[in-house]
């Protein structure tokens, strides 16, 4: 059996690329959704005239039912599938969850062009979130165990793809924004885009299993066995170089109780055939899988800190942000939250993810880096003193745009890196055969930490 020491080679980093799509196909569904407030409330939120008086429709309240409603079907998919995982095959999961994706936002891109009531279009987009997050949220712990197999440098390379998928979705807002075509079409160019965002992701997955590195590190018995592997190969080999095979002499041993007094060598030192015996019996135990709360104990650390830095970020973005107002009225003022909240976050959170693979500070061993994770509270009344309309309570203290950028830059900067950071760290901490199990975990602890930051904004709002 090969050590990990002889893993082929990735040729022209192929595996790195697809890990890479993957993770950006994980978020689409949130950020395109996300992203599109604008579209969704000019169709919901819509004013008459009535005799010269304006009659205003219902207030829907899309952003805070959008962003509950991703959240609640993400916390629940990720705990189930962290538990029943294993009775679902991973291609199953993995290529199903992107199948139902891909129908989801056809669906929504055919509704731009369907004339609809304003509470069916609702009822219609809200079941859609619902659904696709629940579909995201089985793709994303899915794939955060099948990564956490590899060396850790692909687990940066897949938080790098997903801190990709806002900036992605970010400019193609943009795009729609600035294009010269009527506002249906620009809205349907846009929802056809993450369908083929999602497409191609798929195709990514299923060329995954033809690529030789892919196959040396994805095969799950030769991933349970690498701990033991040159330990049982060497005992082996000690034991054909003796007076027979290992297997005879613990097995004749054992049988004559021990009766037996030739030794084999065992990792340098001479044993007894029946401590050779014993140790292929711990070998054996070793490789079965452990239990969820097994792997918690071991992973708890991290847990906690993708939970605080997921908390921090949802209770301020986008709910506070996207109420921040420029400075500069006039042409600038349409582009002003799609460049300096949603542009710069993304491209920010995604520099953060991707100097992980580059430099990891502090280590996972290491008290600094909770310490680090805690300390981004202090981002949160910083953006809740800028620029933020309409405002009841705190005075504004950063007024200049700006101001408002930099502290976003910083804001998203640590949110990319200590996330990435949670994740990588969280499969070494366990054992190989327990690396998916792990990575199930830690999704859900992300989701946790989602839908507590999502609870936090409509309160932290309001105190503005």
């Amino acid at each position: 059996m090969k050590g990990r020491t002889d893993a082929p080679r990735d040729r022209g980093w192929l595996v790195g690329v697809i890990f890479f799509i993957l993770g950006l196909g994980t978020l689409l569904p949130w950020n395109f959704f996300m992203t599109a407030s604008m579209y969704f409330n000019s169709r919901l939120n819509k004013t008459e005239r009535s005799n010269g008086t304006v009659v205003s429709h219902k207030e829907y309240y899309f952003n805070n039912w959008m962003t509950l409603l991703s959240q609640l079907p993400l916390l629940l998919c990720t705990l189930l599938n962290s538990f029943f995982y294993q009775r679902i095959s991973e291609m199953v999961r993995i290529a199903g969850s992107l199948v139902f994706i891909f129908i989801l936002f056809i669906l929504t891109a055919i509704l731009v062009k369907i004339p609809m009531e304003e509470d069916r279009f609702f009822s219609v987009t809200m079941a859609t979130i619902w659904f696709i997050n629940s579909f995201g949220a089985v793709l994303q712990g899915s794939l955060f165990g099948l990564v956490g197999l590899l060396p850790q440098k692909y687990s940066a390379v897949f938080m790098s793809g997903q801190g990709l998928a806002g900036t992605f979705a970010a400019i193609a807002m943009l795009v729609s924004i600035a294009s010269d075509t009527d506002p249906e079409t620009a809205a349907l160019g846009y929802f056809i885009t993450p369908c083929v965002g999602t497409l191609i992701t798929l195709l990514s997955y299923l060329l995954l299993p033809r690529l030789e590195f892919a196959q040396f590190y994805l095969d799950k018995s030769r991933s349970y066995e690498v701990e033991t592997a040159d330990e049982l190969l060497k005992v082996t080999e000690s034991g054909t170089a003796g007076n027979g095979k290992l297997y005879g002499h613990a097995n004749g041993s054992l049988a004559n109780g021990g009766a037996s007094g030739e030794e084999v060598e065992l990792k340098g030192a001479r044993v007894s055939p029946k401590q050779a015996f014993l140790t292929l019996e711990q070998a054996e135990v070793r490789d079965r899988k452990s239990t969820v709360m097994e792997v918690f104990k071991k992973i708890w650390v991290m847990a906690f800190c993708v939970v605080f830095v997921f908390t921090v970020t949802l209770a301020v973005f986008p709910a506070v942000t996207v109420d921040v107002k420029t400075i500069y009225p006039g042409k600038w003022e349409p582009y002003f939250i799609s460049v300096c909240c949603f542009l710069i976050f993304n491209v920010c959170d995604w520099i953060g993810r991707t100097v992980t693979t580059l430099v990891q500070w502090p280590p996972k061993e290491s008290c600094l880096f909770p310490g680090l994770v805690v300390s981004r509270v202090v981002f949160v009344p910083l953006l809740m003193f800028c620029n933020v309309q309409s405002r009841s309570y705190l005075p504004v203290l950063f007024s200049h745009d700006a101001a408002f950028a930099f502290i976003m830059m910083l804001f998203s900067l640590s949110n990319g890196y200590c996330v990435c950071l949670s994740m990588s760290y969280a499969p070494q901490l366990v054992a190989p055969k327990d690396a998916e199990t792990a990575g199930a975990l830690m999704t859900f602890f992300l989701a946790l930490g989602l839908s507590i930051g999502a609870a936090l904004s409509f309160l932290l709002r309001l105190l503005v």
